[in-house]
C-alpha cells in the first residue's frame, strides 16, 4: 500500500505540485528545432572536517574485461512531442568501432526519458515524464513490459536502482518530490513505499517551487542523495532497506539560483561533482560516507567561454582520473583532469559533441566509448576515451534516434 506523502524538513511548507509552468521548462527547454531525424525501424572541496575516514574506503574501480561482439544500447525520448519517438528506441554497438546499428522500438512506454537498468542486467526501468508521473519495469529477456508504477507525482525525469537490487528510486520534476519502490524476484515493481516533498528551503530566484531532478546512492550503499534544481538543494537521505522509507539526516546548499541538476561520485567516494545548470558551473563536493553530509566547493568553470549554456550531465571515468559535462548550448563535452585524490576539477578544455543540445552522456560498461543523446539533432554521438589522456575522439557515425534524451549502453 502506498504510503502517505510527507515533506521534507522541519516546519517545512506543506507538500504542492508545480503549475504548468515547470512543467514546461523542464520539457521544452531543448524543445525540438525542427522536425528531428527518425531512422525506419520495425515496430576543490574538503571532506567535512569532523568527517572520520572509513575503516575501509573504495579505491577506483579496476578496468572492466573488454566486451567481444555488439552490445545492446536503449534510447530514451518523449512519445508526446512532434517529431519524437514511439517508445524505448533499441539498438546495438560494437565496443570496439563504436558504430550504432538501430533494433526497433519497444513500444507501449510514454515518454521514457531517462532510463536504468537493475545490477542483475535482467530488468530495464524508465520514467514515464507525464504530468501524472509513472515508473515502468521491462524483462529484457523478451522485452516483456513487467508493469507500470505511479510516482505519486509529476514529470518523474531521473531513476535509479539501489545497489541491492530492491528498491528503485525516482525524482518527479514537476512536483519536486522523490519516491521509493520495491522491487521484487522477478524485476517487477510493487506499490510505492515511499514519498517525500521537498518543501523547504523556499524555491531559488525565478523559481516557482522545487524540481527534484535526480535520485541517486552514494557508493557505501549508506545514503541516497536527491538533487533539487528548485530549492537550489542536495537533500542526503538514509534509506530504510527494510521498509523502503527515507530518513532525511543532512542537506547541502548552491549559491542562490545555481539550479543543481546531476551529481556523480568519484569512485573513491570521498568527493563527488555537481554540475550546476542555471549559473553554468560545476562545483566539487566533499562527502562524508559515514554521516551522509556533502559539501559543496566554489563553482567552476564548464568551458562555455560565456555565452548561454545549460550544463546537463558529468561523469567519472572507471580510473577515477578524468571527468566529462555535457554542455547543452555550447554543445560540447568539457573534459576535466581529477587530481588530489578527486579533491580538485582542472578543465583541460572542449571538445564539439557533434550534435545538438546533448542532454545525457553514459559511459560503456568498460569505459572505452563515451555516449551522448542530443536532443534537438535527434542523435546519438559516440567517443573514444584515452584512459591515460582522457582524450575524446568521434568513434563511428552519428546514430539518428528522435529527440534522444538519454543513451543506455549495456
Amino acid at each position: 500500500m502506498d504510503t502517505e506523502a510527507r515533506t521534507a524538513g522541519e516546519g517545512s511548507l506543506p507538500p504542492r505540485r508545480d503549475g504548468e509552468r515547470g512543467w514546461t521548462r523542464r520539457r521544452f527547454v531543448g524543445a525540438v528545432a525542427g522536425t528531428a531525424a527518425v531512422v525506419a525501424v520495425p515496430s576543490p572541496a574538503a571532506p567535512p572536517a569532523d568527517a572520520e575516514t572509513p575503516k575501509s574506503e573504495p579505491d577506483a574501480a579496476p578496468p572492466p574485461r573488454k566486451p567481444s561482439g555488439p552490445r545492446p544500447l536503449y534510447v530514451g525520448t518523449y512519445t508526446s512531442v512532434d517529431g519524437g519517438g514511439t517508445g524505448i528506441g533499441l539498438a546495438s554497438y560494437d565496443p570496439e568501432s563504436g558504430r550504432i546499428t538501430g533494433a526497433g522500438t519497444l513500444t507501449g512506454v510514454p515518454d521514457p526519458s531517462y532510463l536504468a537498468v537493475h545490477p542483475d542486467g535482467r530488468t530495464l526501468y524508465a520514467v514515464d515524464e507525464r504530468q501524472d508521473g509513472g515508473v515502468t519495469a521491462v524483462r529484457l529477456a523478451d522485452r516483456r513490459i513487467l508493469g507500470t508504477r505511479s510516482t505519486g507525482g509529476a514529470a518523474p525525469c531521473h531513476l535509479s536502482v539501489h545497489p541491492t537490487g530492491r528498491w528503485l528510486l525516482s525524482a518527479n520534476y514537476g512536483s519536486g518530490s522523490v519516491a521509493v519502490h520495491p522491487i521484487d524476484a522477478s524485476g517487477a515493481l510493487g506499490e510505492r513505499t515511499d514519498l517525500v516533498t521537498h518543501g523547504s528551503p523556499p524555491p531559488g530566484p525565478g523559481q516557482q517551487g522545487p524540481h527534484a531532478h535526480q535520485i541517486v546512492t552514494s557508493p557505501d550503499g549508506g545514503h541516497v542523495l536527491a538533487v533539487d534544481l528548485g530549492t537550489d538543494t542536495v537533500y542526503s537521505y538514509r534509506l530504510d532497506r527494510a521498509k523502503g522509507t527515507l530518513t532525511e539526516v543532512s542537506r547541502a546548499q548552491t549559491r542562490p539560483g545555481a539550479g543543481p541538476r546531476h551529481l556523480t561520485f568519484h569512485p573513491g567516494g570521498r568527493y563527488a561533482y555537481l554540475a550546476n545548470e542555471l549559473d553554468d558551473t560545476v562545483a566539487v563536493c566533499g562527502y562524508d560516507p559515514r554521516s551522509g553530509r556533502l559539501r559543496i566547493g566554489d563553482p567552476q568553470p564548464t568551458g562555455s567561454e560565456g555565452g548561454t549554456n545549460y550544463p546537463a550531465q558529468i561523469v567519472v571515468a572507471a580510473n577515477g582520473r578524468y571527468a566529462f559535462l555535457a554542455n547543452r548550448g555550447h554543445n560540447s563535452l568539457a573534459r576535466y583532469a581529477v587530481e588530489a585524490g578527486g579533491a580538485r576539477l582542472r578543465l583541460l578544455g572542449t571538445v564539439p559533441v557533434g550534435g545538438d543540445f546533448p542532454r545525457q552522456i553514459a559511459c560503456a560498461p568498460d569505459g572505452r566509448l563515451l555516449f551522448a543523446a542530443n536532443q534537438r539533432s535527434g542523435t546519438v554521438t559516440v567517443f573514444r576515451v584515452d584512459p591515460d589522456s582522457g582524450e575524446l575522439r568521434p568513434a563511428g557515425e552519428p546514430f539518428a534516434s528522435p529527440v534522444a534524451v538519454c543513451a543506455l549502453p549495456l
